[in-house]
Formats: structure tokens, sequence, C-alpha cells
């Protein structure tokens, strides 16, 4: 190392005695990591006015708007304690079978007479003969949707699917259920399910008011993603514009203080920042600089 770099060297370490914030530039790094290897302490990084002042990622938070849906057949959800239900790992012998066949052929005369109460009656007496029937509780489900209880009627689907997981009934019935409740895309997903597996004309007809919706709420988000995207991108590009003009200035002040070496280092960092923010070439703002 011959005098001039021995001079430009003591004259950086000057520097850094009478302003130690200019170790915490990026452009230091790696002589701050060198110092920090040898257990040298740093002091700690002041934040300058310009920092306290810079936009926050709340300056731009992004408040969704209510999408319009078609509710016009959304209802309240039943509070109602859950129905009883049955011990699917049970060995279910004959005789309770035929029972709970017996059970359930009462609740089809008592649902043709309109009686959804004694049909419930007697689906719930079926379940408990033969909890290992999918088909059974995905009945009972049907007949709550038509007391509208949308929440029994997906406690029963969801107990058919366990048993049954191909269960067209137990998806239609809690894809209609979700529709009940407004859960749009939720009920869409099950209705789809269960036309793929036994298609049915209440399914299609279902489907018709359940997608439009689906379509607007995707739409939405998807909307809404495109502007969070858009506001991090503006952000981070604030940040760099910020980290540029705050190494612009700490340069500045090297230079008029003679350190020529400080002013080198800092100003060749910040060309290569400001090449990147404005997607030129290095050399490019290189030659804008110096003129």
């Amino acid at each position: 190392m011959d005098a001039t770099q021995v001079s430009e060297l003591r004259g950086f370490i000057d520097e850094c005695k009478s302003n130690p914030r200019i170790l915490h530039h990026p452009s230091l790094l790696f002589f701050k990591s060198y110092l920090q290897s040898l257990g040298a302490q740093l002091p700690p990084e002041v934040k300058s006015d310009s920092d306290s002042s810079k936009p926050s990622e709340n300056d731009d938070d992004i408040v969704e708007s209510d999408v319009e849906l078609d509710n016009a057949d959304v209802m309240e959800p039943d509070n109602d304690p859950p129905q009883k239900m049955g011990n699917p790992a049970v060995e279910v012998t004959e005789e309770n079978q035929d029972a709970a066949q017996v059970e359930k052929a009462k609740a089809v005369e008592a649902l043709s007479e309109g009686r959804f109460s004694e049909a419930i009656d007697h689906l719930t007496d079926a379940v408990m003969l033969n909890p290992t029937s999918a088909i059974l509780y995905a009945t009972r489900g049907s007949v709550y949707l038509k007391m509208k209880k949308p929440n029994a009627a997906i406690r029963d689907a969801s107990a058919a699917m366990e048993i049954n997981p191909d269960s067209a009934k137990a998806y239609k019935v809690r894809g209609m259920a979700k529709a009940m409740l407004g859960q749009w895309e939720e009920a869409a997903n099950d209705l789809h399910v269960a036309s793929k597996l036994d298609f049915d004309e209440e399914i299609g007809s279902i489907l018709k008011k359940v997608e439009p919706n689906v379509h607007k709420i995707r739409e939405h988000h998807k909307k809404y993603e495109r502007l969070r995207k858009e506001r991090h991108l503006r952000n981070a590009e604030r940040e760099k514009k910020r980290q540029v003009e705050a190494l612009e200035r700490e340069a500045l002040s090297a230079l008029k203080a003679g350190n020529c070496s400080v002013f080198l280092v800092m100003i060749t960092f910040t060309c290569t920042q400001v090449a990147f923010i404005h997607r030129k070439s290095y050399k490019w703002v290189i030659d804008d600089y110096l003129h």
C-alpha cells in the first residue's frame, strides 16, 4: 500500500470517527461486517429526519369495498343444539338395519304430508339404529333444508361424507345449505362435486344462482390482490429512492470534507442503485453524474 492509499485510508478512518453513522450505510456493509467479526462495538444506528418522514406501508392501505352480491335468498343461520348423531364405528345387526328401514319409511310418509318434525324424529331413530348408513344422514339433512335449518343440514351432510366420501346426496345437501347461508364459494365447490357424482336438474338450477356470485367474489379478490402487489412495488421503489438520496447526501458530505476515497465508494454504490431503479445502464448513470 503506497503513501497515497495510506493517507486516504487515514482520511476515511477520521471521517468514521467524526461521523460513525456512515458505517451503517449499505455501501459499507462489507466493512461493517469485518469490524463486527473482529469484535468491534459499533454505535447504534440513528434514524435521520428523512427516515422518520418515510411513507409507511399504511400510507397506501387498501380498504376493500363490499362486493355487490345477490343475497336475496340468504337467511340467518339456525342456532339450535346439534341433533343426535350415532356412532358409525359400532357393529350394526341385521335386525337393527331392518328396523332403521322401517323408520325411514315412516319418515318418507310424514314428509309426503308435510310433517317435517315428525319425519326428523323417525330419521333420528333410524340413524341411531344404523349409524353406519350415509344415506340416512343425508336424507335427514335434506329434511332440515326444507325446515330452513342449514347448519343442521350441514352437520348431517358432513357426517354422511365421513361414512361415504362419494355420497352425491350429501354434497348436494351441504352445497344447498351453504348457499342458503351465503357461503357462495363453498356452496359452488360442493355442488360441482355433487354434479360430477350424480347430476340432476335441481343442482344445475341452484348453480345458476350461485355461480354469478362466485364469479363476482373471485374477480373482487383478483382486483385487490393486483392492487396490493402494485402497492408493494411502489413502496419498494420509494424506499430504494430514499436510500439513494441518503447515500448521495453522505457522498457529497464526504467530498466536501476532502475524503475522496469515501466519496468514490459511496457514489459508485449510489450509481448502481439509480441504474436499478430507472432500469438504465450503469455506464449511463456514471456519465450522468460526471457531467
